[in-house]
């Protein structure tokens, strides 16, 4: 199997956030990514549902008995040991998608919204966090907060898209994306400070991921209502919109330098609604 480079191919953001990461930790990044990415894969293909749910079951199982002739396999088990952070991470993330394979996908509540959210996403940020060498407990919740803030992000965006895979996360409608952009909003206020707790050198293209993507949760509120939503198709952040957010990303990252206090973590309430499902911090 040759290996892709899915950060590449399919996250536009992170890749353009990539190019201010030392090469050697670009590369861990991409190897967390590609995973990810091709287990998402298969919840997403046109394939009939029972072949899907077989598939991600051979995939669980072969990670499971360490099938090092799949290069994914290979690449994320090489993380978990030089990194030395708990595979229960990815058992989180495989019930995420398990989550997907069903005729149709309806979440509820905001609980169920941010306990899937920790699962495809929050898990992501954390394993993100422990390749970055994060060490602070309140800064690892804010890495969660992060991968949660996208995923929501990511909900918001493709409303219409799901829907016509039967999945419906939040309504369809423009009041429920606007409540969706705001959540997240609060998710991405509470990462900020616990950036700080990453190695300097890394910092910057943390922010500039960050801002990037929080972009387009507001061109997404720059639509107004629900029929110009529909009109717009995918949105995403273009070229020159980067890298006025990556501008701005440096005086983020000079108003860090300047913080001296630590900051707490600021959404326990939302964390404890997770809680309640997954004890996501035993996996520190």
């Amino acid at each position: 199997m040759i290996k892709k480079n899915y950060l590449k191919i399919y996250a536009k953001s992170f890749y353009w956030a990539g190019f201010f990461l030392p090469k050697k930790v670009y590369e861990k990044c991409s190897d967390l990514y590609d995973f990810c990415r091709f287990i998402d894969n298969i919840a997403d293909e046109e394939n009939d549902l029972k072949i899907k749910i077989e598939k991600l079951d051979n995939l669980k199982n072969e990670f499971k008995s360490k099938n090092f002739n799949n290069p994914i396999i290979k690449g994320m088990w090489n993380l978990i040991d030089e990194i030395n952070f708990s595979s229960e991470i990815i058992y989180d993330l495989f019930d995420g998608v398990e989550s997907d394979l069903k005729e149709k996908v309806k979440l509820n509540s905001k609980k169920e919204l941010l306990v899937y959210s920790y699962r495809v996403a929050g898990t992501v940020g954390l394993m993100m966090a422990k390749i970055l060498n994060v060490k602070e407990e309140y800064a690892l919740k804010g890495a969660i907060d992060l991968g949660i803030a996208m995923q929501l992000t990511n909900i918001s965006r493709d409303v219409i898209e799901d829907s016509k895979s039967n999945r419906f996360y939040i309504p369809s409608n423009f009041n429920s994306i606007k409540d969706t952009i705001m959540i997240a909003d609060q998710f991405y206020n509470s990462s900020f400070y616990s950036i700080k707790e990453i190695p300097i050198k890394f910092q910057l293209s943390i922010l500039i991921a960050r801002r990037v993507y929080r972009k387009i949760g507001y061109k997404i509120l720059n639509k107004n209502n629900f029929e110009n939503y529909k009109k717009s198709g995918k949105i995403y952040v273009n070229i020159f919109e980067k890298v006025y957010e990556s501008i701005l990303s440096v005086l983020d990252y000079v108003k860090l330098q300047l913080i001296k206090k630590k900051s707490t973590h600021q959404l326990q309430n939302e964390h404890n609604l997770i809680l309640e499902e997954i004890n996501m911090y035993e996996r520190f």
